[in-house]
C-alpha cells in the first residue's frame, strides 16, 4: 500500500499533466508512441527475450538486424508494439473478456495460432517456477470473476485496484503462453481508461523489484508491493511529460547532479524515488537542467 502523501503527490501531477494536456494531445501521443520501443523491449525481455533495446527498435523500423535471432522474438516485437500503438489510438478500452482474447490474438499471432486468442482448456496446466497456474477447468469462470469485480465500482484507490487484478491476473495465468506480456498490457489500459499515461515495468529490476512481489500475493494475498511499485513508475511518467511540456532543456540526471553538487549515487536513489522529477529515456535518467533540488538532497543522506 502506499500513504496518503504519495496518493496526493500524484493527484497533484495527475491535475498538472490534465492542465497541460489541453491542446497539447497530439505531443503527447507521440510521446507515447516514442516509447513504445522500450516498452516492447522491457515487457519482452522479463520474459528472457534476447533482443536489445537496439534490436527492437529497429525490428519496429523496418530494419534488418546485423545477427541472427529467433524468428519467434521478431514476432513478439511486432506484435506486442501493434497491439500497444492500437491502444494508444483510442482513449478508453472497456475491460471485458473479449478485449483480453482479442489481444492475446494478436499477441500470439504466427507465434503460436493454435494457443492465441484462448484460455487455458482440458490438461493444458502451466507453471512458472513453483507456481502452478489455476486449474484449466476454472480458468475461464477466474477471469470472468476477476473481470466483474475489477468493473465494479468501488472506493478503492485506482491503483490498489489495478495492483489487486494485476496479482490475481498473473495468479490464474490464464493463457498457454503470453501470461506477463498480457498482463503488463492490461495495467496501461487500465491507466490510460482513467485518463494517465501508460508504465512502463523496467527489465533491469524485475528479480528485485517486480518478481518477489509475485510470492507475496500468492502466499499472503498481498498486493500492496504491486501498488508501491506502480506509484512509483506513474510518478515517473507523469514527470517525464510534465517536463517534456514544459522544460527549456532537458539533460542527463549524471550532469545535472554534477553541477547542482550532487553526489551521483544520491541523485540516482533520489530519482528511483521519485523525490526529484527524473525519468527514464532510453535506460538512462534525464531531468530538467533547471531543476532544484529545494533542500532535498545533501550528500550526508542515508540512502
Amino acid at each position: 500500500m502506499i500513504n496518503q502523501t504519495t496518493k496526493n503527490k500524484i493527484e497533484a501531477l495527475q491535475n498538472r499533466y490534465i492542465a497541460l494536456a489541453k491542446g497539447n494531445e497530439p505531443l503527447l501521443k507521440e510521446i507515447a508512441l516514442a516509447e513504445i520501443p522500450e516498452m516492447v523491449y522491457n515487457s519482452n525481455a522479463i520474459e528472457n527475450s534476447t533482443l536489445t533495446l537496439e534490436d527492437t527498435e529497429r525490428i519496429l523500423a523496418g530494419d534488418t538486424l546485423n545477427r541472427k535471432v529467433n524468428v519467434r522474438e521478431v514476432y513478439e516485437a511486432k506484435n506486442l508494439a501493434k497491439i500497444t500503438e492500437n491502444l494508444l489510438k483510442k482513449n478508453k478500452h472497456k475491460l471485458n473478456i473479449k478485449l483480453i482474447l482479442d489481444l492475446h490474438k494478436t499477441l500470439l499471432t504466427h507465434i503460436n495460432d493454435s494457443i492465441a486468442g484462448r484460455f487455458r482448456s482440458g490438461k493444458e496446466w502451466v507453471r512458472v517456477g513453483s507456481h502452478l497456474g489455476a486449474n484449466p477447468k476454472f480458468v475461464p469462470t477466474l477471469m470472468q470473476e476477476l473481470v466483474e469485480n475489477y468493473n465494479k465500482k468501488s472506493n478503492s484507490y485506482f491503483l490498489d485496484t489495478i495492483a489487486r487484478f494485476h496479482a490475481e491476473f498473473e495468479t490464474i495465468h490464464p493463457f498457454v503462453d503470453g501470461n506477463g506480456r498480457m498482463g503488463r498490457l492490461l495495467i496501461n489500459l487500465q491507466l490510460m481508461n482513467v485518463g494517465l499515461p501508460p508504465i512502463i515495468i523496467q527489465n533491469k529490476s524485475k528479480n528485485t523489484a517486480y518478481y518477489p512481489l509475485f510470492s507475496q500475493y500468492q502466499t499472503k494475498m498481498k498486493f500492496g508491493g504491486f501498488t508501491a511499485l506502480f506509484a512509483l513508475l506513474l510518478q515517473e511518467a507523469l514527470h517525464k511529460r510534465i517536463t517534456l511540456l514544459t522544460a527549456k532543456k532537458i539533460i542527463p540526471l549524471s550532469v545535472w547532479a554534477s553541477q547542482n553538487g550532487v553526489k551521483p549515487n544520491v541523485a540516482a536513489n533520489k530519482a528511483k524515488r521519485q523525490t526529484i522529477p527524473a525519468f527514464r529515456m532510453r535506460e538512462k535518467w534525464m531531468i530538467a537542467e533547471e531543476s532544484i533540488t529545494n533542500g532535498l538532497i545533501t550528500n550526508n543522506e542515508e540512502e
